[in-house]
């Protein structure tokens, strides 16, 4: 008998839940996998998985993520997740212009002619921007971040999913000639490679287990071949004798892997980026640039051919 009225007691505790309707479809909708358009639908991405766009300088790599941010932001009655987004900004070059410009198109491409004005700040407000610019400033954002996060969250009433940091190398020669400091200097300001990255990793991992969010981070490589410059060339030996990781695609591109390894483990999923060899002009995509596109983490078989024209980033059919 008592066992019967136990089973009853648990089975009542699962149906009354121990949370609200509300709590119950922000959970799942954390569970569920972002829908990002073109370029970035091939795989399913959800939160706690870390994307690494990888490639040259140009290659579209911020523009993917401002594509990506702006579909974050906008409303869901606008094809958008309805997010907040955080973009760390490492190589203090992010136009922020060209964000507007693709949010406006984006608003007016919806079925109207003019954008709402109202909706533009809403999705703006959205978009959280900090600007670091050497380590120091990076691991401090990260280990105060969230204050930030838990304020924005009060503020606007949804939360923080997305994560980008735009150019995670870009202090990597910085710290790394840290090194070579004169052992008179204070052993504390010294930064050392492996130490940084473990810290950054380490501050991550924390944020994400009080705020689940699908990390998105671009790095600058420099692609060696037997058709590179002379530049290229010393550019590629002074990465070379920082790794001995070498990774290569089926078109004989390759790149040295600079980062430490506490990173690359990290990191869940990888795209690879660079130019085509077909030139804007013979296409119909005029006043654009043409990049392949290779998922690598996973590894898919097949590239795609992606234009990057005023309105944003396309894949070419």
């Amino acid at each position: 008998m008592k066992e019967k009225e136990k089973e009853r007691e648990e089975i009542e505790k699962w149906i009354e839940g121990d949370e609200s309707g509300a709590e119950m479809l922000s959970r799942v909708s954390s569970v569920r996998p972002f829908v990002f358009p073109p370029p970035l639908h091939r795989v399913p991405l959800r939160v706690g998985n870390v994307l690494e766009l990888v490639g040259p300088s140009p290659s579209a790599k911020t523009q993917i993520l401002i594509q990506a941010a702006i579909t974050s932001v906008l409303p869901k009655t606008y094809g958008g997740l309805d997010h907040l987004v955080l973009f760390l900004d490492l190589d203090c070059r992010f136009d922020i212009t060209r964000f507007s410009q693709l949010l406006i198109h984006r608003i007016t491409q919806h079925g109207t002619d003019s954008y709402d004005q109202a909706l533009y700040d809403l999705c703006m407000a959205r978009f959280l921007y900090v600007r670091c610019y050497d380590s120091f400033e990076f691991l401090h954002t990260l280990r105060t971040l969230h204050f930030r996060l838990e304020k924005e969250k009060e503020v606007q009433g949804v939360g923080v999913h997305l994560l980008m940091i735009d150019s995670i190398g870009a202090f990597h020669w910085m710290d790394r000639a840290s090194m070579f400091l004169s052992q008179r200097e204070n052993s504390k300001k010294k930064l050392f490679l492996q130490t940084v990255s473990e810290a950054v990793v380490q501050n991550i991992r924390k944020l994400l287990q009080v705020y689940p969010m699908l990390i998105m981070a671009t790095k600058s490589v420099i692609f060696g071949s037997r058709h590179s410059t002379a530049s290229n060339e010393v550019k590629g030996n002074m990465e070379e004798r920082c790794s001995k990781n070498m990774t290569r695609n089926h078109q004989n591109f390759q790149y040295r892997e600079y980062m430490p390894s506490v990173w690359q483990s990290f990191v869940t999923h990888r795209i690879l980026l660079h130019s085509s060899d077909e030139h804007p002009g013979t296409t119909n995509h005029q006043n654009s640039s043409i990049y392949l596109l290779e998922w690598l983490l996973p590894r898919l078989s097949f590239p795609d051919k992606i234009v990057v024209k005023e309105a944003g980033v396309f894949v070419q059919s």
